[in-house]
């Protein structure tokens, strides 16, 4: 389990591909500081194990089918560069959100805009992760905690495939993570906050379909009305 706040950006040193998956080597001098093969990273927001690794230097770890399938992880290349974040400790602050390292899916880049010192930008996600999404709730793109500032449409109608989300960015996020050399197209990891793909799942049989209706309302109790 993550939190979605970024520890350092770390840089791809080798890339191998094989009929059982792709192997990456990272140089990442502080999320190896501590390092301990099997360990758990979020390597661009994506959940990986530490095979091998030299502390303060560099780690390696081995990317499945299935993950490069539902990732940008294919895209890498060596001397590109991927947020970086340690699992969390029971002690440690909960700077951003939930975060488990397993995305649900690709979304696109459809436009960034300045607004003041910070850059607003909308995605474009599939429609079937509409339900997890809500004003000013969480999600992670590139394994970085962000809030949802909208969403548009709000309800979706039979037939649309996507919908689109926007997000605030301000200088120490596009500083310290790879969120600051995005461009318009550029493919990104994102999963949404497990809190309400948990909730969505449960209020689903009482009214699921009206969340981010406006004045939208729910039987008092579960099971009821």
């Amino acid at each position: 389990m993550f939190s979605g706040i970024v520890e350092e950006v770390g840089r791809v040193l080798e890339v191998s591909d094989s009929s059982a998956g792709r192997r990456l080597k990272i140089a990442a001098p502080i999320v190896t500081a501590d390092a301990v093969q099997g360990a758990s990273i979020s390597v661009a927001g994506c959940c990986l194990t530490v095979i091998e690794f030299m502390a303060g230097q560099s780690f390696v770890v081995e990317a499945t089918h299935e993950t490069l399938r539902r990732t940008t992880l294919w895209e890498l290349e060596v001397n590109k560069t991927v947020n970086l974040e340690r699992a969390l400790r029971l002690c440690d602050r909960l700077g951003g959100h939930l975060v488990s390292g397993h995305v649900d899916a690709v979304g696109r880049v459809l436009k960034i805009e300045e607004e003041g010192f910070s850059w607003m930008v909308s995605f474009e996600a599939d429609a079937a992760l509409a339900p997890f999404f809500v004003a000013k709730g969480s999600v992670a793109v590139q394994g970085c905690s962000l809030t949802v500032v909208d969403l548009e449409p709000e309800q979706l109608k039979p037939g649309d495939k996507y919908f689109t989300f926007r997000v605030a960015l301000i200088p120490h996020t596009m500083q310290v993570t790879t969120l600051g050399a995005l461009q318009v197209g550029a493919q990104v990891n994102i999963e949404t906050d497990v809190v309400a793909r948990y909730v969505a799942r449960l209020i689903a049989p009482y009214g699921g379909e009206k969340i981010n209706k406006e004045h939208a309302t729910l039987p008092f109790a579960l099971g009821q009305g």
